[in-house]
C-alpha cells in the first residue's frame, strides 16, 4: 500500500465463477491480486444457480422414482414431500461447496479480498467502499442478473426469480413460470415432481435455442408428467388478488396460480461501476470486448464470465479464466472460440447440444451436410433401465467432419463430451468407429451413429461385389 492506495498486478471485480477462477490462477502463478465482491462469494452458480437448482432436481428425481417403480415389479408409491426439508437439503449442498469459494480460502492463496462495491475513478483506479486500488490490469467479472420483461402489472406483484426462489420454503400449489428456457424448464419439472401444479409460458417457442426435433422429445416428457407448457403465450396483464395471481393473455385466456416465477433469461450486470470513468465503452447492454476479452476502449480492462456478453455458462467462465490469464499475465494473444461450447438443460431426460444445429448447417454447409439420427430405443442399456426415450442427432459434412451434435435422453450431459472434443479438434466421425465402447452403456450410441455414416458405402453393391470376388463367388 502506497499513499493509502492498494497496488496490485490484477484487480478483479466480482467473486463469482469467472472472478474466482482468475484470482486463484493468478495468485498461484505469483501475481498480486485484489478481489472485490459486494455480495456472496461464489456468485450466482453457487448461491442461486447451478448448485441449488441441481440439488432441487436431485430431490425431485427421488420423489419421481417412488412413483414409477411398477414397470420393474415394484409398487408405485406417492411420496410425502416435506418441502422445508427439501430446501434444507439444497442449503446443505451449498454449504458443502461454499468453503471452496470462501474468502478464507482465497486469502490463504494470497488474494486480498475486499467486501464492498467497486466503481472506477479513472482508467487505472478503482474505489471499493473507500479503499483505492490501482492495478496493471482489471477484470470485470460481475456476472448477470435476471431479465424482467416489460409486462403491465408485473412490477406491482411479488414474484420469484432464480435468485430468490431458493429462499422459499413453501411448496407452491400452482406455480406459474414466465419463460420456457433452460431455467424455466428445469424448475418446472422439479416443482411438478415435488407436488406442485405447474404452468410454463413462453412468448415464442419453448427451448427456442434447441433443435425443434430434439426439444420436442423433452417437452413431451415434461407434459407426460403433468407440466403444462404453453407456447406463443403473450401476456398482456398480471394481477394478484387474495393470494391468487392472474395472467391475462393476449388471446383472451386467463391463467390463475398461487406463485409466480420469472425465468425470462439473464443479462450482463455491470451497473454502478461507473465504466465511463475508465473509458470502458458499452453498447446494447454489453461491454464492448475483443476476442481476447479486453475492453475495446481500455486495454487494461478485461471482461470475463456472464458480464462479457458471451455464452452464460459456468464452464465458459472457467474457459474465460484461462484466456484472461494468458493475455493479462503471460502476454499471449489467446482468443475466445465458442464453436465447441456445450450447453445442457438438466431436466430428466437431459438435453445437451454442442456445435451447429441443423438450421445452421443448412445455411453454412448448404447441401454439403448429412444428418445422422440414432434412438435410445435400440440401446440395450436404455432398454434394461426402461428409459428408451431420446435420440442422438449428429451434423457432419459429406466427408464426415463433425460440426454439431444434440442429445436428448438420460445422462445426455455426460454423453456430449466426446462430441465437444471432436468438434474442437475438427475431427472426422470415423474416430468413433475406431474405439471400443463398453457394453452395455449408453455411450455405445455414439459409435452406432458413426456406423450409420458409413453404412451406405460399406453395404453398397460395389463393396458386395468385391467381397463376392474375394470369396471366389460369381
Amino acid at each position: 500500500m502506497l499513499n493509502g492506495t492498494w497496488h496490485a498486478d490484477l484487480c478483479i471485480i466480482g467473486g463469482g465463477s469467472a472472478g474466482l477462477s482468475i484470482a486463484a490462477g493468478a495468485a498461484q502463478l505469483g501475481a498480486s491480486v485484489v478481489l472485490v465482491e459486494q455480495d456472496k462469494m461464489g456468485g450466482d452458480c453457487l448461491n442461486t444457480g447451478c448448485i441449488p437448482s441441481k440439488a432441487l432436481l436431485a430431490a425431485a428425481k427421488q420423489a419421481q422414482t417412488l412413483r414409477t417403480g411398477a414397470k420393474f415389479g415394484i409398487s408405485n408409491v406417492e411420496p410425502t414431500v416435506n418441502f422445508s426439508a427439501v430446501m434444507a437439503h439444497v442449503n446443505h449442498v451449498i454449504s458443502q461447496i461454499a468453503p471452496h469459494d470462501s474468502q478464507e480460502r482465497f486469502e490463504s492463496l494470497g488474494v486480498k479480498v475486499i467486501r464492498g462495491h467497486a466503481k472506477f475513478l479513472d482508467h487505472k483506479t478503482v474505489d471499493a467502499d473507500g479503499i483505492r486500488v490501482q492495478a496493471k490490469r482489471f477484470v470485470i467479472a460481475t456476472g448477470s442478473r435476471p431479465v424482467i420483461p416489460q409486462i403491465m402489472g408485473l412490477s406491482e406483484v411479488p414474484y420469484f426469480t432464480n435468485e430468490t426462489i431458493f429462499e422459499n420454503h413453501e411448496l407452491p400449489e400452482h406455480l406459474l413460470i414466465i419463460g420456457a428456457g433452460p431455467i424455466g424448464m428445469e424448475l418446472s419439472q422439479a416443482f411438478r415432481r415435488l407436488g406442485s401444479k405447474v404452468t410454463v409460458l413462453d412468448s415464442s417457442n419453448p427451448l427456442k435455442k434447441e433443435d425443434p426435433e430434439v426439444s420436442k422429445i423433452l417437452i413431451e416428457a415434461l407434459e407426460a408428467e403433468g407440466v403444462e407448457v404453453l407456447s406463443d403465450a403473450k401476456i398482456s396483464f398480471i394481477s394478484r388478488k387474495n393470494e391468487t395471481f392472474s395472467l391475462e393473455l393476449q388471446d383472451g385466456r386467463i391463467l390463475h396460480g398461487s406463485h409466480l416465477l420469472v425465468a425470462a433469461g439473464r443479462q450482463p450486470s455491470f451497473e454502478n461501476l461507473e465504466l465511463e470513468q475508465a473509458q470502458v465503452a458499452t453498447a446494447n447492454g454489453a461491454i464492448l470486448v475483443d476476442k481476447r476479452l479486453r475492453s475495446k476502449t481500455n486495454k487494461r480492462v478485461f471482461v470475463a464470465g456472464d458480464a462479457s456478453g458471451g455464452p452464460q455458462y459456468t464452464h465458459v467462465a472457467g474457459y474465460h479464466a484461462g484466456v484472461v490469464i494468458k493475455n493479462a499475465l503471460f502476454r499471449l494473444p489467446s482468443e475466445t472460440n465458442y464453436e465447441a461450447v456445450p450447453r445442457i438443460t438438466y431436466t430428466d431426460p437431459e438435453l445437451a447440444h454442442v456445435g451447429m444445429a441443423e438450421s445452421q448447417a443448412k445455411e453454412f454447409l448448404k447441401k454439403n451436410f448429412r444428418i445422422l439420427k440414432v434412438g435410445f430405443c435400440d440401446n440395450d442399456r436404455a432398454v434394461a433401465e426402461g428409459r428408451t426415450e431420446g435420440i442422438l442427432k449428429v451434423i457432419t459434412n459429406s466427408t464426415g467432419r463433425i460440426y454439431g451434435a444434440s442429445i436428448v435422453g438420460q445422462n445426455a450431459g455426460e454423453l456430449i463430451l466426446p462430441w465437444s472434443q471432436a468438434i474442437e479438434k475438427k475431427q472426422n466421425i470415423k474416430i468413433f468407429t475406431q474405439v471400443i465402447a463398453a457394453y452395455p452403456t449408453r455411450s455405445e450410441i455414439s459409435k452406432r451413429a458413426a456406423n450409420e455414416f458409413f453404412k451406405p458405402k460399406l453395404y453398397s453393391p460395389k463393396i458386395q461385389w468385391i467381397v463376392r470376388m474375394l470369396l471366389g463367388k460369381k
